[in-house]
């Protein structure tokens, strides 16, 4: 395991979290896959929306070849060994009166974020991507016009780097991030 280093404390899950790519291919229950979208339930959103919706495919099930199907030929090179894929939908428009929701994306990034890091904090192994073909995916899995498909994720179990085609083990780190002061401006941008 590598070591991240990080300017301020923040709490270890957090500076943890990564996304891997070496898989075992073991199939995950219910039981280890459903505390996962718990987690995502229990996000912040607008007016309480909760605007996520989850599409999922379990491996050596009937639908696992629909959802392999969304991916660029890169990501099937690593995906091949998860044992769940999904589709991570936002819903655009608000339950109680169907108008336009401005933070739909982000309340479903938060849902996604909490989707994360249970599974950080549980051992496995949880990879968000946009590799994929969102318009075949918002066809072939039927999305309705007012959601929006935003981003795939695998989850699956640890295995070792040596799992992985060698032209992709070089990657298999955590990299660092941008120091605070490229993301941050007080009193507006300058």
């Amino acid at each position: 395991m590598f070591s991240r280093k990080t300017d301020y404390p923040i709490h270890s899950l957090l500076k943890e979290r990564w996304s891997p790519r070496a898989m075992s291919g073991e199939e995950m229950t219910e039981e280890e896959l459903f505390p996962l979208f718990e987690a995502a339930r229990w996000a912040p959103s607008c007016y309480n929306n909760q605007p996520w919706r989850y599409l999922y495919a379990k491996k050596n099930t009937s639908h696992w070849d629909k959802f392999f199907a969304l991916l660029v030929d890169f990501n099937k090179k690593w995906c091949v060994n998860a044992a769940v894929l999904g589709v991570i939908v936002g819903k655009k428009t608000f339950d109680r009166n169907g108008k336009f929701s401005v933070t739909y994306a982000l309340d479903t990034g938060a849902s996604w974020e909490n989707l994360a890091l249970e599974g950080t904090a549980r051992g496995l192994v949880v990879h968000g991507m946009g590799g994929f073909d969102y318009e075949k995916a918002k066809s072939s899995l039927h999305v309705p016009d007012d959601h929006e498909v935003l981003a795939m994720f695998a989850v699956g179990k640890k295995a070792p780097v040596s799992s992985l085609p060698e032209d992709l083990r070089k990657d298999e780190v955590g990299r660092e991030r941008k120091p605070i002061r490229d993301f941050i401006f007080e009193g507006g941008y300058k």
